[in-house]
C-alpha cells in the first residue's frame, strides 16, 4: 500500500502541473491585451488632443451669420455715435467744455462700474491693462475733450464730415496693429469714400479749414487709435468689459477733473444741458462703445471701421433735426457716394472673408 501510495503521488502531481500552467497563462492573457487596449486609446486621445490643441491655435473666420451679426453691432455703434455731436452740443448748454468731458466720464465709469461688480467680473489680465490704458485715452479722454474744444468755435455738422477721415484712420492703423491685411478693393473703396468726406468737409468750410480742425484732426487720431486697440482687445474678452475697465481705469482722473473744472466754469442747468450730458455718458461713451467693440470682434476693426462713412451723414440729419443747423444741396450727393463706398467695403470684407475659410477648411 504504502509503494502504491508513493507511486500515486507523483502521478498526482505530475497531473497537476500542466494544469496549472494553462489557467496561469490564461489569467495572464487578458491582462496583457488590456494593457494594449489602454496604450491604443491613450495613443488615440493624445492624438485627438493634438489636433483639438492645433485647430484651436489657428483663428478661425467668423461664420455667415457671426458676419452679419457683427455688422447690425457696428452699425448700432455708428448710430449712437452719430449722436455725440449734436449731444455735446446740446451738454455745452448747461456746462464748460472741460466740466462735461469730465462728467461724462465720471459718470459712463460709474455705470460700467456697477455692472462690472453686478457680474462680479475679475480684474483683467495685467497683459491687458497697456491696452485699456490706450482705449481710454483714446476714446474715454483724448476724443472726447478735443472734439468738444472743437465744437467751442465749429458747427456740429462741419465736425462731423472731418472727422468722416475716422474710417480711413482706423482701417490703416487696424492693419498696422493687428495684422488684418484688406484687399485692394477695400482699400479703393476706403479711399474713394474718404475722398468724398474731404470734398464735403472742404465745400462745407467754402474752401478754408476752421481754427478747431486742428482739435479734430487730434481727435481723429487718438480715436483711430482706442478703436484699433479696443478691437483688438474684444477678441480675448467681452466687448463691454473692454469699455468697462477703460472707463474705470479712467474715474480716478475724471474725478479730479470735474473737482478742478466745476468749481472754474459757469453751470447753467436746463433740459437740453441735461439730456446731453446724459447721452454722450451712456448712450455714446458706454454703450456705444459697447457694441462697437462687439462688432469690430466680429467682422474686424478694418471692415467694421468702413461703416462709419455713414456717421458724419447721419450726424448732419440729426444736427438739422435736433439744432435746426441747414444743410447743403451737396448732402444727398455726398450720403449715396458714401454709401456705395460702404456696400463696396463691405463686399470685399465678406468675400475676403469666405477665401480665408475656405483655405483653412
Amino acid at each position: 500500500m504504502r509503494a502504491q501510495d508513493s507511486a500515486t503521488t507523483p502521478s498526482s502531481i505530475a497531473v497537476a502541473e500542466p494544469a496549472t500552467t494553462p489557467r496561469t497563462a490564461s489569467a495572464t492573457t487578458p491582462n496583457a491585451a488590456s494593457t494594449a487596449n489602454t496604450a491604443r486609446t491613450a495613443s488615440r486621445s493624445s492624438a485627438r488632443d493634438a489636433t483639438g490643441s492645433a485647430s484651436a491655435s489657428r483663428p478661425t473666420a467668423p461664420g455667415p451669420s457671426a458676419g452679419r451679426g457683427g455688422t447690425v453691432l457696428a452699425g448700432l455703434g455708428v448710430v449712437a455715435f452719430s449722436l455725440t455731436f449734436p449731444g455735446t452740443a446740446w451738454g455745452l448748454e448747461s456746462f464748460g467744455p472741460w466740466s462735461l468731458v469730465a462728467l461724462r466720464s465720471v459718470l459712463a465709469a460709474l455705470i460700467a462700474g456697477a455692472m462690472l461688480l453686478a457680474g462680479r467680473v475679475p480684474p483683467p489680465e495685467r497683459r491687458h491693462w497697456a491696452g485699456l490704458a490706450v482705449v481710454g485715452g483714446g476714446v474715454v479722454v483724448g476724443f472726447p475733450l478735443l472734439t468738444t474744444l472743437a465744437l467751442q468755435t465749429s458747427t456740429t455738422s462741419h465736425a462731423a464730415v472731418v472727422v468722416g477721415l475716422l474710417p480711413l484712420t482706423t482701417a490703416a492703423l487696424g492693419a498696422l496693429r493687428t495684422g488684418e491685411r484688406p484687399s485692394r478693393t477695400f482699400w479703393v473703396a476706403a479711399l474713394a469714400g474718404a475722398a468724398v468726406v474731404i470734398a464735403f468737409t472742404v465745400q462745407q468750410s467754402g474752401g478754408a479749414l476752421a481754427s478747431g480742425d486742428l482739435y479734430l484732426f487730434g481727435a481723429l487720431l487718438v480715436c483711430a487709435a482706442g478703436y484699433t486697440e479696443g478691437g483688438r482687445l474684444a477678441r480675448e474678452m467681452p466687448g463691454w468689459q473692454v469699455v468697462g475697465w477703460a472707463l474705470v481705469l479712467c474715474l480716478p482722473l475724471a474725478v479730479a477733473g470735474s473737482l478742478v473744472a466745476l468749481p472754474l466754469e459757469p453751470v447753467h442747468l436746463n433740459a437740453h444741458g441735461v439730456i446731453g450730458l446724459v447721452w454722450v455718458a451712456a448712450g455714446s461713451t458706454f454703450l456705444g462703445l459697447y457694441v462697437w467693440y462687439r462688432g469690430m470682434a466680429a467682422i474686424g476693426v478694418a471692415r467694421a471701421s468702413q461703416l462709419q462713412l455713414a456717421q458724419p451723414l447721419l450726424t448732419l440729419v440729426w444736427s438739422f433735426l435736433l439744432l435746426g443747423e441747414e444743410i447743403s444741396a451737396a448732402a444727398p450727393v455726398a450720403a449715396v457716394a458714401v454709401l456705395v463706398c460702404i456696400a463696396a467695403t463691405q463686399r470685399a470684407g465678406r468675400r475676403a472673408g469666405r477665401e480665408s475659410r475656405t483655405v483653412r477648411s
